[in-house]
């Protein structure tokens, strides 16, 4: 049986023999387990072993484990971690068996990384969704992520103005581990204040000398000497090279999209809503557009990406790269640095 995260809490009576929690959102499924848990523990689960399947895994553990008896006398949770979603042949026959012998006295919960569709179409995904349920964590996007966040500002009984909203929304959209950690924070500082757009901003440069979005409104800004100071600042404090990648693909992303529309001699006005780019912000983006033609941006999108690649494939932080490319939000730069390839081994 399939729910999804948000209706989960209301799926847990009874609760069923096993839980599988696949999905690619960290926070999705954090909090998915933790709510199976605690229904469990109210139903005497007090015991909790954990089986990786790593090189060399024992399917026989998971069966001993199944069939054992609490060296407390209580119920237990045996959360089973497949890394790669690949229990293999084996793992298929075990998961057949176990569900052949329910055990009221044990729960299952099953964990890894998002499955594809074949996948759900397997055996053991089979074997396991008739007597279970699965939670699939995949992170909202558009509309489905603009519900999550309303219901996680009423679940912090928050209230927000709308260019708030949507300054969150701006923020953090494919981040809910970030986007919650920082609705836990505005409760904190203002449990009973109505927040605004001004507000948000100055809370978040408290908690940060410096932070990715300085970076890129720097970026947006052609502020050379600022972008480059702050990407020396965040290197310092230790920030990964990929977190600065997600906010530049962001707004280069964001630019690509205006640029084609302005090339197309369409309006801007339906794209402003459609991007969450709220008025504040309008001014930063015509401003990169003045400067910044369609083979302009698509440059710095293959530079990205060539920093991208050599973090995946070599794990280089390549921060000259990331430099070199803070300097083409200038056309100028687009000349003076022709000599310099992105994507050149270092």
């Amino acid at each position: 049986m399939r729910v999804y995260p948000d209706q989960l809490s209301r799926q847990l009576k009874p609760l069923q023999q096993c839980y599988l929690v696949f999905g690619d959102d960290p926070w999705l499924c954090e909090t998915s387990r933790e709510l199976i848990f605690t229904q469990a523990k109210k139903e005497g689960f007090e015991e909790k072993i954990q089986l990786t399947q790593e090189a060399g895994f024992n399917w026989n553990d998971l069966v001993d484990q199944w069939q054992a008896m609490s060296l407390f006398a209580s119920r237990r949770i045996i959360e089973l971690i497949l890394p790669q979603a690949k229990p293999g042949s084996e793992g298929g026959a075990i998961f057949q068996s176990l569900m052949q012998m329910p055990n009221p006295d044990v729960l299952l919960i099953i964990s890894g990384p998002k499955l594809a569709a074949e996948q759900t179409k397997s055996k053991w995904f089979k074997t396991l969704d008739a007597k279970g349920v699965y939670v699939p964590c995949a992170t909202p996007e558009g509309n489905q992520f603009q519900r999550w966040l309303d219901e996680r500002i009423n679940h912090f009984k928050l209230t927000l103005t709308r260019d708030a909203k949507e300054m969150l929304f701006g923020l953090y959209e494919g981040n809910l581990l970030a986007a919650d950690q920082s609705l836990q924070l505005l409760q904190l500082l203002s449990p009973n204040e109505r927040i605004n757009s001004n507000q948000l901003s100055a809370y978040f440069e408290d908690q940060s000398r410096f932070s990715v979005f300085q970076l890129t409104d720097a970026m947006l800004n052609n502020q050379q000497d600022k972008a480059l100071h702050i990407l020396s600042q965040l290197k310092a404090e230790g920030v990964a090279m990929p977190i600065i990648l997600w906010g530049v693909f962001k707004e280069l992303a964001t630019l690509l999209q205006l640029r084609t529309a302005l090339d197309n001699n369409e309006s801007l006005q339906s794209l402003w809503g459609k991007l969450r780019i709220w008025d504040k912000r309008k001014s930063l983006y015509q401003a990169a557009l003045n400067r910044l033609s369609l083979a302009h941006i698509e440059t710095l999108l293959a530079g990205a990406s060539a920093i991208e690649l050599k973090l995946k494939q070599q794990g280089i932080e390549d921060w000259t790269g990331m430099s070199h490319l803070s300097l083409l939000f200038d056309p100028k730069a687009h000349v003076q640095l022709a000599h310099i390839q992105l994507n050149e081994e270092r």
